[in-house]
């Protein structure tokens, strides 16, 4: 199984007073449902989850359940680097009534890859729900090599990978190793085009908050066998993937959707809001992609 084409690595929309805004959060689920989102994850990096609690993240669950019913499927970010406290997390987010689950690779521990596949491991067997595991070194100082992946594929619940290694033949050989019902998602907006191009289904995205429709044409146009479109499509899109990175991520976003009257707030520390020079560069990136686009 896969969750569609364009999954949403949703932000978590805050208050004045740095607190979960749920009224903001509703807006920001059907702004995502209206502009080609097929999927929404709730507290992943993007939502700033090293930030909330657990306590916070399982009313957030709740609440995105509820608020999208059963429209798109929700896939609740319940990895971390403590097993257990992801099992229990993993099945209240199940109790929530959840569609599925996201797993990063334990972070900060360095465990080795027979600890890598033991952790997803029993936590699959601690869930009915469909997997899928988040493979991200840069943040984690942890790569799940080929071999963990092709191994993990054989679990029955877990059933998709969302790839942030930026090793697109680690990624070949991860599709070509693993069987058809097993799906890889790029983890990079601006590997979306290259990874559909060597079997991939599609994109776990921070730029789908702004650009979901167009990233949804130009997986359309590739698809369809309009690989020219697809390409200039890509090359439109890059410098606003460029852009939402410009600054520790999603720290650029949420300043975008603000812009956009998408109300969601500022930032958890450690993360700090952009000073005026980089809202000035980020505004001016924004609008040469709008002007070129149009």
């Amino acid at each position: 199984m896969n969750f569609g084409q364009v999954v949403t690595a949703m932000v978590t929309p805050f208050d004045r007073q740095g607190e979960i805004d749920f009224p903001a959060t509703k807006n920001l689920i059907e702004h995502l449902i209206a502009n080609g989102t097929d999927a929404v994850v709730v507290s992943g990096t993007t939502g700033e989850s090293p930030t909330l609690s657990t306590d916070e993240k399982i009313e957030l669950f709740k609440f995105v359940v509820q608020e999208v019913n059963g429209r798109i499927p929700v896939i609740a970010g319940t990895g971390s680097n403590n097993t257990r406290a992801s099992i229990e997390l993993t099945r209240e987010a199940e109790n929530c009534g959840v569609d599925g689950i996201m797993l990063v690779a334990p972070y900060y521990n360095k465990p080795s890859q027979e600890g890598l596949y033991q952790h997803f491991k029993v936590i699959a067997e601690a869930t009915n729900l469909p997997i899928m595991i988040y493979n991200i070194p840069g943040r984690t100082s942890c790569n799940i090599e080929v071999d963990t992946i092709v191994q993990l594929s054989e679990i029955e619940n877990i059933v998709c990978v969302k790839e942030a290694s930026g090793d697109l033949d680690a990624m070949s050989e991860i599709i070509r190793r693993t069987p058809n019902e097993f799906v890889l998602y790029s983890g990079d907006d601006g590997l979306t085009l290259p990874v559909l191009a060597i079997g991939g289904v599609g994109i776990v995205s921070v730029a789908a908050h702004i650009v979901g429709n167009e990233m949804q044409n130009m997986i359309h146009a590739f698809k369809s066998g309009n690989v020219e479109e697809a390409g200039a499509l890509h090359r439109n899109l890059l410098p606003t993937f460029k852009a939402l990175f410009s600054a520790p991520s999603p720290t650029p976003l949420k300043a975008v959707l603000n812009m956009n009257g998408i109300n969601v707030g500022g930032v958890r520390l450690p993360l700090v809001p952009l000073n005026e020079e980089q809202i000035r560069e980020l505004k001016k990136q924004i609008q040469l992609q709008v002007t070129k686009a149009s």
